[in-house]
């Protein structure tokens, strides 16, 4: 009995620290913070070609296209400014009312999800 509670304790430990159980949208922590803003630095530019094959995918593919690229250069942009605000400003902690322009936008915490 006392193996099995080590082993459940031992494995909700190890998923916690890999960030399994934590909130997606509310990177609180500094860590969580600085890792979100760097990641999103680095891969805003998926926005574009996903927003293009979303547009594609519309009953006017032609429109859909240049609909898709303008969505996807803005959701970039956002991306690229909210990365860098996240990494530059990572030792702040956010205020107890925040809300996050992720959330706002309903977008997920990064460009692949």
């Amino acid at each position: 009995m006392k193996k099995r509670h080590a082993v459940v304790a031992s494995l909700f430990i190890a998923l916690a620290a890999m960030g399994v159980m934590a909130p997606t949208a509310s990177a609180q922590d500094p860590i969580h913070k600085l890792s979100r803003g760097m990641v999103n630095i680095l891969t805003c530019w998926i926005e574009v070609p996903k927003n293009l094959h979303l547009g594609m995918q519309e009953t006017n593919p032609v429109l859909g296209v240049g609909g898709g690229l303008l969505k996807g250069f803005g959701l970039m942009a956002t991306r690229l400014g909210m990365g860098a605000y996240e990494t530059l400003s990572f030792p702040i902690p956010y205020p107890a009312a925040y809300v996050s322009p992720y959330e706002a936008l309903e977008l997920s915490d990064y460009a692949w999800e």
